[in-house]
């Protein structure tokens, strides 16, 4: 049957209230509710608070229940500088535009920094009050530098006057020196002095050097915040001053970079200069200790305008981020238990482009060796004769790649290499500067990909000459980045096919990154922002229209975010077809299931553990054939399932290059429908979400017992020998 995206005609999302939307098969839908959706800011808190759970729970490794502290501290950094700025933007801006849930942005500020600040506090009751017992109990201390004793506090003076002071500069506050600039993300010691003869009292800020650890190694498992070190020897900072009092304190800033293309020619120079300025943004958040004194918090607010509502008190070490130094502490009966990725997906003993063209090969990472599949098919490419091109998208990747260090062999080997690097990953920028630098030196050819677009789509294509003298395609579509280590800590998929109309697909995908060909339609892809919404909203559609006929219909998805309204809309109109709707998203999520007449047949559930479950599969249809199909109706017509980078988010489907195959392999597929039932079953641990925006944890059955951990499940089921290709 066809498949082209072209040919999938959206479903028109009913974006008004009273007005009826026009269906597949030519009706008119009743009206939907005009509060059907949940506010996505608070969906990301709520995500937030999920990850704080598994720092709650005892039943996570220890030193796992550290490191989801210093993720929930790592992910609300990143909340305030990329989703609050925003608000905080569109507020100074003068654009007070309603949100899909009618409220307006200061409203939902308002909401986002309550709700933001109450896990802040539960985060530091964790800490203090749970987690930092329990590593006592396992001899792993935490200390105040009052707790040491008089031989390690001489070492950290040692330490002090040999690493920590000559980097300190202490900036007093007077009519001849302005309050300083107090950059984002830096530890900061607000520092009350006083004259000893006058009295007179000045201001001093100390920046904490953010090159050395956050916690420093007393001994082999005690450890002490570094601004103990530095407070304890503020005399030597200012010497013939009385030291009043000293407070530590964090600032948050804008970190979303804005560069004109339309008006930057060499866009690689003007992501380096923005990233110099990048310091200079406003801020959003001041973090301060709980005891901090009024006056000293009033004058810290007043120099960084900072809004009330922004100011948070935190009983506890700030900046919970640097807990990974006690995270990765090797204990192994306190972590989570060794596991060895399986290198079973494809035969060690022949060419993996022998294995491709005897059949495709879906691997699922971590689970499966990324070192074994992906990066073996990139490094066989570069050394390979026969190979003639490497074509390959890079969003991120790590410090040491294989993957750049196989693309350059293969371009100095004189094989035409072409790289799409997206210099705009956020957080990644600077990395992928050096990155695109260095292939460039290496004869690469490297494209920034489109004016005002980034590009996400994780493709690869790799041309090679066989020995009958014809050109073959190989390819690999995932849903994660070609980065080495992520791909041992993210829950991915990826598609190794040689299979012909894929092949021609990215072909025609890399011309139109490289060559702004206009290309829309694709046979086994779906390409943002071209298309992939339609066909997306079209498929939903179409299992809304078998349903209405009487005919066998499901859409089952995992994706990362779900808070794209027409998407939305598509969805709650399956549902009141009758279709039943199965979502596992792993974030934010804007739909309301549940609510009678409009989501009724709609469950929404949530997985968060070991791993970050990272995949994206869009399945429609039950993955049976039609047991009553139309005379010349193909029986599998409905049954699809699809892989990539693409989320159901505005910037994903409108601003961003992103690519899904069309997962052809009716085991894969199987296999597919499989994982996303497993994560929807009652029996697997779980947060299910319901229709007023909360989610409940369900991780124990009526009897107390634990339930099915679905990641544990994998690791069991690779450790016994099967790969996901069967």
């Amino acid at each position: 049957m066809s498949t082209r995206q072209d040919e999938a005609p959206p479903v028109p999302a009913d974006q008004h209230e009273g007005d009826g939307a026009l269906l597949t098969d030519g009706t008119t839908g009743a009206a939907l509710p005009a509060d059907r959706y949940l506010d996505r800011e608070q969906s990301w808190v709520k995500f937030n608070q999920r990850v704080l759970e598994l720092a709650e729970s005892d039943e996570t490794p220890l030193l796992e229940r550290v490191r989801f502290l210093a993720i929930f501290a790592s992910n609300l950094d990143e909340f305030f500088m990329v989703r609050v700025a925003g608000l905080t933007r569109r507020m100074v801006a003068g654009f007070p535009v309603e949100g899909a849930d009618g409220q307006l942005p200061v409203q939902v500020l308002k909401n986002t920094l309550g709700g933001a600040a109450e896990l802040t506090e539960r985060q530091s009751a964790v800490f203090t009050d749970r987690v930092q017992p329990e590593l006592a109990r396992h001899d792993i201390e935490i200390l105040r530098w009052k707790e040491l004793e008089e031989r390690e506090r001489d070492d950290l003076t040692r330490l002090f006057k040999d690493r920590i002071y000559p980097v300190l500069t202490p900036l007093v506050v007077d009519p001849a020196h302005p309050f300083p600039f107090i950059s984002g993300l830096s530890l900061n010691l607000a520092v009350m002095l006083a004259e000893p003869g006058t009295g007179a009292t000045m201001f001093a800020r100390v920046k904490v050097p953010p090159n050395l650890p956050r916690f420093l190694n007393v001994t082999a498992r005690r450890f002490v915040p570094i601004e103990d070190v530095i407070a304890a020897h503020l005399d030597d900072l200012f010497a013939g001053m009385d030291i009043v009092e000293h407070y530590v304190f964090r600032v948050t800033r804008v970190r979303d970079l804005e560069v004109d293309e339309d008006l930057t020619e060499n866009l690689l120079q003007a992501m380096e200069r923005e990233l110099a300025k990048r310091r200079f943004e406003p801020a959003v958040r001041l973090e301060v200790e709980a005891d901090m004194a009024n006056d000293v918090l009033c004058r810290l607010a007043k120099e960084l305008s900072v809004d009330e509502d922004a100011i948070f008190k935190v009983n506890g070490p700030l900046d919970l981020a640097g807990l990974d130094v006690i995270a990765d502490l090797p204990i192994g009966q306190l972590r989570y238990p060794a596991f060895v990725p399986s290198t079973k997906a494809v035969p060690a003993d022949v060419s993996i482009f022998a294995t491709l063209n005897e059949r495709d090969v879906l691997v699922q990472h971590p689970y499966d060796s990324f070192t074994t599949t992906v990066e073996r098919l990139v490094e066989e490419a570069a050394a390979d004769p026969r190979v003639l091109a490497i074509k390959q998208t890079l969003y991120r990747t790590g410090e040491e790649s294989p993957i750049v260090d196989a693309l350059i062999d293969a371009a100095e080997a004189g094989k035409q290499v072409v790289v799409v690097v997206e210099i705009k990953a956020r957080f990644d920028e600077r990395a992928n500067i050096i990155w695109a630098r260095k292939l460039e030196e290496a004869g690469c050819h490297v494209v920034y990909g489109f004016v005002g677009m980034k590009t996400h789509a994780k493709v690869m294509l790799i041309v090679r000459e066989e020995t009958d003298g014809s050109l073959k395609r190989y390819c690999h579509i995932g849903t994660g980045n070609y980065h080495p280590a992520t791909a041992r800590l993210y829950e991915d998929y990826g598609l190794l096919t040689a299979n012909r109309e894929v092949g021609e697909d990215v072909t025609d995908l890399f011309n139109h990154l490289t060559g702004y060909s206009r290309k829309i339609g694709y046979r086994r892809l779906l390409v943002a922002p071209e298309a992939l919404r339609a066909g997306i909203v079209g498929r939903i559609g179409r299992q809304a229209a078998r349903a209405r006929a009487g005919k066998p219909a499901k859409i089952a998805f995992k994706c990362n975010a779900l808070v794209d309204e027409m998407v939305i809309d598509a969805l709650y109109r399956a549902a009141q077809a009758g279709v039943t709707v199965d979502l596992w998203v792993r974030g934010m999520c804007a739909l309301r299931p549940g609510v009678p007449g409009l989501s009724d047949t709609i469950t929404v559930h949530s997985i968060l553990g070991r791993f970050l479950e990272h995949s994206r599969i869009y399945a429609f249809g039950t993955g049976e054939p039609d047991p009553d199909p139309q005379p010349g109706e193909d029986p599998e017509a409905g049954n699809e399932v699809w892989i990539g980078s693409a989320d159901m988010m505005h910037r994903n489907l409108d601003r961003r290059v992103e690519a899904l195959v069309r997962v052809g392999d009716s085991a894969h597929c199987a296999r597919l429908r499989w994982l996303i039932a497993q994560g929807m079953d009652e029996g697997t641990s779980s947060w299910w979400l319901d229709s007023d925006g909360d989610w409940t944890r369900h991780a124990r059955d009526a009897g107390g017992q634990p339930l099915r951990d679905v990641q544990e499940t994998l690791i069991r089921e690779k450790s016994r020998g099967r790969s996901a290709d069967g």
